[in-house]
């Protein structure tokens, strides 16, 4: 791999994200409280509402007050007091849209389990009883990627790619186990410290690499597979299981061979499934088409802004007393 191509590696520049945010926390709170008050107003009156709000009740499935334990009030909501940055940031450009009183909870990271109390989050499990979960996009600079330009399906190699971390993961290493020497697989290994077999390890690369085959892995690690929105933004398909977590990209609502290329949980039908897609191209496409226009919906920021705003007007108003 040529170092430009590494350096310019596909993904959102960290440092572009965070020159934008530190010089967006200088404005004052009511430039977006403002500009939350119009949006929210407004809201009613758009023609696309029904949708907005089958998201909002999608992300947070609150119907009834309950108190809220050990909270932070939005006044009190520092930067300081986060380990990770970008969680905060992206919370923090939604929640100074309201008054500084309003108190919520929160868990940052890849969270895994459902709180105790209503809190904000990036990631939940997927479950019929999460409502205490209540979900934002958030570490949105290195989720919400996106693919503008890709070659066809038909020019890429007939083969499945991955590069990621496998450290503890047992997904990953499972899959490694049983497809790192398979013919019709490219795995690799980014992990830098001594913990899987050395031949499994690999530098990193760049998207631009990955999306030279046709099929990506999207397997899960500790919560979602974070390459999933671009895979599904590209001209590659998706590969993996049934998702048992969620995001702000509501990873539940996919559907199996509509959107992505489901394998079994042990992985055992892979080369079925990938021969079977290489001699029904039409079905490839098809799925392709499907999941750029899945993708399409969280690409309008505007409307995203809106959405997170009446998410959290709606966590406000079933945890803070009137």
């Amino acid at each position: 791999m040529s170092s430009p191509i590494v350096f310019n590696n596909g993904k959102n520049p960290k440092w572009k994200y965070y020159l934008k945010h530190y010089l967006l926390r200088a404005l004052p709170n009511f430039i977006y409280q403002n500009r939350a008050n119009k949006l929210l107003a407004a809201a009613s009156s758009r023609k696309d509402y029904p949708e907005l709000m089958e998201r909002v009740d999608y992300y947070n499935k609150l119907e009834e007050f309950t108190a809220l334990k050990n909270p932070v009030s939005v006044a009190d909501f520092e930067l300081e007091d986060v380990d990770q940055k970008v969680y905060f940031f992206d919370a923090y450009q939604t929640l100074r849209g309201f008054a500084g009183h309003y108190q919520f909870c929160h868990e940052f990271g890849d969270v895994v389990h459902i709180p105790e109390t209503p809190s904000i989050l990036k990631s939940r499990p997927i479950s019929n009883v999460n409502q205490n979960s209540v979900l934002l996009k958030l570490n949105r600079v290195r989720h919400f990627v996106y693919i503008h330009k890709d070659k066809a399906f038909r020019q890429k190699k007939n083969k499945l790619v991955f590069r990621g971390k496998v450290t503890y993961k047992e997904q990953r290493r499972k899959f490694f186990e049983m497809y790192f020497q398979h013919t019709m697989c490219d795995l690799g290994d980014t992990q830098e410290k001594k913990i899987n077999p050395d031949e499994w390890k690999v530098k990193k690369t760049s998207i631009h690499y990955l999306l030279q085959y046709k099929f990506i892995l999207a397997i899960e690690g500790i919560d979602v597979a974070s390459n999933l929105k671009w895979v599904m933004s590209s001209n590659s398909l998706a590969v993996m299981p049934k998702p048992s977590y969620e995001t702000w990209f509501m990873e539940a609502k996919l559907i199996p061979n509509y959107h992505y290329v489901e394998i079994k949980p042990d992985f055992s039908d892979l080369e079925e499934r990938l021969n079977y897609y290489i001699e029904h191209e039409d079905e490839a496409l098809q799925i392709i088409k499907n999941a750029n226009t899945y993708v399409q919906q969280f690409q309008d920021d505007e409307r995203e802004e809106l959405i997170s705003l009446l998410v959290m007007q709606k966590y406000f108003k079933f945890t803070n007393p009137n």
